[in-house]
């Protein structure tokens, strides 16, 4: 890795703006995280890389106060310390470009080698177009992925002019084009458009509505599982749960987001994550800058269980269940250390599913996820 390409795009770190007077304790993670402060950190064994971004201009905020990610950190770093075997380093705040162009290409080249590098990076801050730079990492790799976003909306606007509202389109219909599939989670219906679903589901890509995830989280983490882009605007969590939402009062809870994120982190790839449109400015009381630090805490909380699970070819950590699904038989896999499942396709692979697939299957019904799978190959 080109470690200096990557100083180029970053500012250090102002501890003094964000520690606590009286220093952090030993089971705090402000004294575990390796911090770019005035020497960069080695990143050689760190398991997840933090990193800031102010970029706003995409949404059409040409006046956003730098801050936002620092913000985080403050009460990220005074978090308690659970998660040993994971490392933590934060490499500071992508310097924002002459243009909104510059900006996406830091962010594209610094994700490319934290990736290249097998890390997984989380970016804190900016508009959600920003997750189109996040991409173009992969793009540039000439990597073919599966992607998420967690978002009220739907970002395939073309009426509109500002790229945070229209950027999805590029990155599910460029050419060329590396995404395998697209999940998007927590959509409100009131802000979709009927016809953007049907694009989507033309596309052969899943939608999830926010109140069929709500009646049972656990479905969404297979869709998670594979994924190598995670994107979560933070305007799908409730306002009273993250107020420097300005979208919408209804969403996920606080609990909800942080399950996602560990979901996130439970991934078998090691992927990248954005967390994306908080502004320090519109929050209140800190209380959206604690909620975003609680869900970087679960995404290692995620990283931590996904350490424990045994890979596929390993049959002996999985309990093996045969069924026979319509006119053929197939396998089901569960972990033994983690307790999740997959699901033999008609073209022998394993899919991620959950444990209501398995119960479907064992009422002789085929899963939608299964059939879904089906048509997209």
């Amino acid at each position: 890795m080109s470690l200096h390409t990557i100083i180029d795009f970053l500012n250090p770190i102002n501890l003094s703006v964000i520690s606590n007077d009286e220093g952090y304790r030993d089971t705090q993670l402000g004294k575990h995280v390796e911090v770019y402060e005035t020497v960069f950190p080695d990143i050689t064994n760190a398991d997840l890389i933090i990193m800031g971004c102010e970029e706003y201009r995409g949404s059409g905020n040409f006046n956003a106060k730098t801050g936002s990610a620092d913000a985080v950190r403050k009460n990220f770093y005074n978090l308690y310390h659970w998660h040993k075997d994971v490392t933590v380093a934060d490499i500071g705040n992508i310097k924002q470009g002459a243009s909104l162009q510059d900006s996406y290409a830091a962010v594209k080249t610094v994700v490319t080698e934290l990736i290249e590098a097998g890390k997984r990076v989380v970016i804190v801050g900016g508009s959600h177009d920003v997750t189109l730079a996040q991409y173009n990492a992969y793009v540039q790799q000439q990597q073919i992925i599966e992607a998420v976003c967690v978002d009220a909306k739907i970002d395939l606007d073309m009426d509109s002019a500002l790229p945070a509202d229209k950027f999805l389109m590029e990155m599910l219909t460029g050419e060329p084009n590396f995404i395998k599939h697209y999940n998007h989670i927590g959509f409100q219906s009131y802000y979709v458009h009927p016809q953007m679903l049907e694009t989507i589901d033309k596309l052969r890509f899943d939608c999830w509505r926010v109140g069929k995830v709500k009646e049972a989280i656990e479905e969404i983490e297979p869709a998670i599982r594979n994924a190598s882009l995670f994107s979560f605007d933070i305007c799908s969590i409730q306002h009273a749960h993250a107020p420097a939402n300005y979208l919408t009062p209804n969403g996920f809870n606080g609990e909800e987001a942080c399950t996602l994120m560990q979901y996130a982190g439970m991934s078998t790839n090691p992927c990248s994550v954005g967390i994306y449109n908080f502004l320090h400015e519109q929050d209140e009381n800190n209380l959206t800058a604690t909620q975003i630090a609680h869900m970087l805490w679960y995404l290692m909380d995620g990283i931590h269980k996904g350490k424990k699970e045994s890979s596929i070819e390993q049959r002996d950590n999985f309990n093996e269940v045969t069924l026979a699904l319509a006119d053929f038989d197939t396998v089901f896999l569960q972990s033994k250390k983690t307790g999740r499942w997959w699901m033999q396709t008609h073209d022998g692979k394993m899919l991620a599913c959950s444990k209501g697939d398995y119960y479907l299957s064992s009422r002789n019904e085929i899963p939608e996820r299964w059939m879904r799978y089906a048509e997209r190959n």
